[in-house]
């Protein structure tokens, strides 16, 4: 349980904020590579501010939504080779935000355009998204984690969901709701529906979970009944990737769940899946699929015969903001403190002027995380169940992702390997 103080301290993310100085240390994608594609400006909400997304002939940039002038959108901007021009009246920025150019006063003095500047991040493209920057100088390197770096078909299902993104994190070291939500509750949905439950959901009963710090997070790791600790789910686990992350899968099927913290009362949830599984060759296939997915119905009821719906609404139940003044933590919590001891501890760390965990300043190739092989010991039938089960159902890609790995599984089966 947290005081008021203590909720507000942990979920605010505005500019100014305790946990908004925290967030403003990292990359968040900010726009999909095939949108600046089709349109080269973009307006994307970022830790509770507005921010103007741009592609050039040399590259991306971001900067503050408003121009100085007289606050028009320079989302609705004319983007130039350096820069992006007001399309109300032509006054030019570059990429650092530096005001370069007034239309209307040619004869401007450099000491009155740097008056004129506005706030500017710095922006690139990996794995098909737009990753912005918008913190203190220096940035940090954006980290190549494996899922935006590795080859396989990229399938990326997306909502903007009403509700703090901590709530969401804390989802992501609470084990047991994967027994209780997309088990049981999933048991329940089905029987009412009439539809079948995915067996690699079922049954899972947890016997021991335990959670361990390292440098991009912490490592969940549960022992299932019938499992021993050789298992991949107890001796490997998978990591919460601080501070908006969760590295999860197995089996070919790799997901990167990531949570933007839009503002305090909304989050954008990508599920970043990569798929690349053993026994097919996905090298050649670059291919990088966006897609919205359904979390509430047209009579504004959750949509919970998916595994990732069934998250949503408990995320959003809990209200835009959760309040954590009246919970009742229990031992099977032990995660959720050590995440929210985690958050605290970066406060403390930004506060006294060093970097919160998960921040990257060496440069480098790739950064692999611990990650299952098989998850829930289920084999490629996970696979094919969280393909049809999960938000990839919603994927235009989807049948031929399942194929994709129903064929892999039989070119496995016949060079004997599982």
């Amino acid at each position: 349980m947290l005081t008021k103080q203590q909720n507000e301290e942990l979920t605010q993310v505005g500019p100014g904020t305790p946990m908004g100085d925290v967030l403003r240390h990292y990359w968040y994608p900010v726009a999909f590579v095939r949108e600046l594609d089709e349109f080269p400006t973009k307006k994307a909400r970022l830790l509770g501010e507005d921010w103007a997304v741009f592609k050039t002939a040399d590259g991306y940039g971001i900067v503050a939504e408003r121009c100085p002038h007289r606050g028009a959108s320079m989302v609705f901007g004319i983007v130039e080779t350096d820069g992006l021009r007001c399309g109300y009246h032509g006054w030019k920025f570059d990429p650092a935000g530096n005001c370069v150019e007034i239309l209307a006063e040619p004869d401007s003095s450099a000491k009155f355009r740097e008056g004129c500047s506005i706030p500017a991040g710095i922006a690139q493209e990996m794995g098909g998204l737009v990753w912005a920057y918008v913190g203190e100088a220096p940035a940090p390197e954006l980290p190549r984690y494996e899922a935006y770096v590795m080859d396989g078909i990229r399938d990326i299902g997306h909502a903007v969901i009403p509700c703090n993104w901590l709530q969401i994190m804390e989802n992501s070291v609470d084990p047991y709701h994967v027994e209780a939500l997309h088990g049981n509750y999933f048991e329940f949905i089905a029987a009412q529906q009439g539809t079948p439950m995915p067996g690699s959901f079922g049954g899972n009963r947890h016997e021991k979970v335990a959670f361990d710090n390292f440098e991009h997070g912490i490592i969940k790791r549960r022992l299932l009944v019938g499992q021993d600790e050789e298992s991949d789910d107890w001796k490997i686990g998978h990591p919460l990737v601080f501070p908006f992350k969760m590295w999860v899968g197995g089996n070919g099927v790799f997901q990167m769940q990531i949570r933007v913290p839009v503002d305090d009362t909304h989050t954008h949830v990508m599920f970043y899946t990569v798929h690349a599984p053993e026994g097919a060759d996905v090298s050649g296939d670059t291919r990088c699929v966006d897609y919205p997915i359904d979390w509430i119905d047209d009579n504004d009821r959750f949509v919970v015969d998916y595994i990732e719906g069934q998250d949503i609404m408990a995320w959003v139940s809990q209200g835009e903001v959760a309040d954590r003044t009246n919970e009742k933590i229990t031992k099977s919590d032990v995660g959720v403190v050590a995440c929210r001891r985690m958050f605290r501890d970066a406060i403390r760390a930004v506060s006294e002027g060093r970097d919160p965990v998960a921040v990257v300043r060496e440069p480098h190739d790739v950064v692999k995380l611990p990650l299952e092989r098989s998850k829930f010991g289920r084999g490629s039938q996970f696979a094919t169940d969280w393909i049809e089960h999960g938000s990839m159902r919603y994927s235009p890609i989807a049948s031929e992702m399942k194929q994709l790995h129903l064929d892999a599984a039989a070119a496995r089966t016949e060079l004997g390997q599982t």
